[in-house]
Formats: structure tokens, C-alpha cells, sequence
């Protein structure tokens, strides 16, 4: 938020100068325009940032996706996924890397796990948590006919060993196997992959892409903090509902979003009723406006 506030003020000293400018010579006129739009992105960006108030918004973020109802159709819809938040990603400066990855049996990707670094990367994409519903005419079936496929995505955040969270070591089970996804010759001929499975609350992480054992099982107990983080604060926002006598339509593994190619082309938000035509645009990576709508109504 600091950069967000030095950025608008440096914006207003340019507008003043391009006003000062104007006065000499009119051909300044367009560049103040374009700074004007600039100073607008600014503030908007900076109301958004305000509504990250929660105690682990500015964290970096695990994200997972995995293949739901739809088979090869829906590991080839994980793929899509992908692609979208690794666009979103890069379009707004952060960094990512695979932290375990398991391949579809014929084409796609049946789940994959990332690690999302940067500002605020667990309180943006915290809005996508839920199911993603894909509605297609099938490449995969040679009489083309329409499917629907689904896929969830879960996000956490990442804490550090400051984050003091209790877990009794009797409490987990910890397995060792060997590594089938990317990360070279090292990692495939030894059993660095780890698969930690929290036994109260039936919760399992793995990690296979870093090339030792200890690594490994230190990413995998990171991720497995986030989820149980992620996990108490969804009892929170339940008991709070229940308080209001309310109910929300955002439970885990709701329907959050379809996207929509065939008949029509539409991507609409279930939980705002944000919607978009162009489902293109969006697969490639725009998916600013879902999040800031679901950020402004603070559902």
C-alpha cells in the first residue's frame, strides 16, 4: 500500500507539472490525459488494497487445482486453468513455481499445486476458491458434442515458522515415494516425494518437486499449516453466519464460476453475478474485475 500512496503522489506532481506545461504549449494536453487515467488506476488500486484486511491477505499463496467431474475433459480443463492464473500472475508481477504436479491419465493435468510469491497473493486469490464449471464443445470427442467439466481450485496462505500453529507429531502420518513429476534425473531415481497426511482432520499435502526429502517435507508441513489455517477460518465465517442468521451460497466446493463457449459465450460469477463475454480474454489471464467485484461487495 506505501508503493500504491508514493506512486499517486509522484501522479500529481506530473499533473501539475503537465498543467503548468499546457499553458505554453497545448500539446501537452494528451499527456495529461493519459496521467489522469494513470491517477485514476492508482487510487482504485488503492481502495482495492484496503479491503486486504485480513491477518494473512499480504501472504504469499498456495494454489491448487484439481480435476473434478469430467474426466479427460476435466484434466484438460485444470490445463486451462493453469494457464489462466499463470497469466494473471505475470500480468500483475508475481512470481510462481510448481510445487507438485500430477499428470491426467490421457491428456490435461489431474491436479497441480503452486506456490504464488507476492504482495497480497493470498488476499487476491482467495476469491477464487470453489469449483470452476467449463461448458464446451469437446476436442476430445469426435462427434463434437457439448460437455461440461469441472475442476476446484483451493487456496492458502503460505506462513512462515513465526506463524506458531499447533501440530502433535502423533498426529501425522508421513510417507515417502518416489518423485513422478518434473524436476530432472536427480529427483526421479530417489524416494524424495513426501506425502504428509494430518489424521484429525483427514487433510493431505504432498510435495515432489524440490530434490531432497528434507525440503520436501518442509514445503509439504508449510502447506499443510496454510490449509489448516484455511480450514479454522472457514469455521470462523460459518459461526459468524450463523450468528446473523445468515447463509451464504460459498461453501467449500460451491459452484463459484462458469464459463461458458458453447452455445453462447459468457464467464459468470455466481457469487456477484459478475459477467463477461469475452471467455477468451478471460482464460487468458483478465480476471481482475471478478476479484475486485467479489473484493467490493466483501462477500
Amino acid at each position: 500500500m506505501k508503493k500504491t500512496v508514493e506512486s499517486i503522489s509522484k501522479i500529481k506532481e506530473d499533473i501539475k507539472t503537465y498543467k503548468e506545461l499546457i499553458e505554453i504549449d497545448e500539446s501537452y494536453k494528451n499527456d495529461i490525459a493519459d496521467t489522469l487515467e494513470e491517477l485514476y488506476k492508482s487510487i482504485s488500486k488503492l481502495e482495492l488494497e484496503t479491503k486486504l484486511s485480513g491477518k494473512y491477505d499480504s501472504n504469499n499463496a498456495i494454489l491448487e487445482l484439481h480435476s473434478g467431474a469430467g474426466g479427460t475433459e476435466a484434466c484438460d480443463w485444470v490445463s486451462m486453468l493453469l494457464r489462466m492464473y499463470q497469466r494473471w500472475c505475470e500480468r500483475n508481477k508475481f512470481k510462481y513455481e510448481v510445487i507438485d504436479e500430477l499428470p491426467g491419465e490421457e491428456a490435461g493435468i489431474k491436479k497441480i499445486s503452486l506456490l504464488v510469491k507476492g504482495l497480497n497473493a493470498y488476499g487476491y486469490l482467495k476469491c477464487e476458491r470453489g469449483v470452476h464449471r467449463l461448458v464446451r464443445i469437446s476436442p476430445f470427442d469426435s462427434n463434437k458434442r457439448r460437455h461440461t467439466s469441472f475442476a476446484s481450485v483451493e487456496v492458502t496462505p503460505e506462513v512462515d515458522d513465526s506463524i506458531n500453529i499447533e501440530i502433535k507429531e502423533q498426529d501425522l502420518r508421513i510417507d515417502v515415494y518416489r518423485s513422478t513429476g518434473a524436476g530432472g534425473q536427480g529427483v526421479n531415481t530417489t524416494d524424495s516425494a513426501v506425502r504428509i497426511t494430518h489424521l484429525p482432520t483427514n487433510i493431505v499435502v504432498t510435495c515432489q518437486n524440490e530434490r531432497s526429502q528434507l525440503k520436501n517435507k518442509e514445503l509439504a508441513m508449510k502447506v499443510l499449516k496454510g490449509k489448516l489455517i484455511a480450514l479454522e477460518e472457514e469455521k470462523q465465517r460459518k459461526e459468524k453466519e450463523s450468528q446473523l442468521g445468515t447463509q451464504s451460497d460459498i461453501n467449500f466446493g460451491s459452484q463459484i464460476r462458469s464459463y461458458i463457449m458453447c452455445p453462447y459465450t459468457l464467464v459468470k460469477d455466481h457469487r456477484t453475478n459478475y459477467e463477461k463475454p469475452d471467455v477468451n480474454k478471460v482464460l487468458d489471464g483478465y480476471i481482475d474485475d471478478f476479484i475486485e467485484e467479489y473484493l467490493e461487495r466483501g462477500i
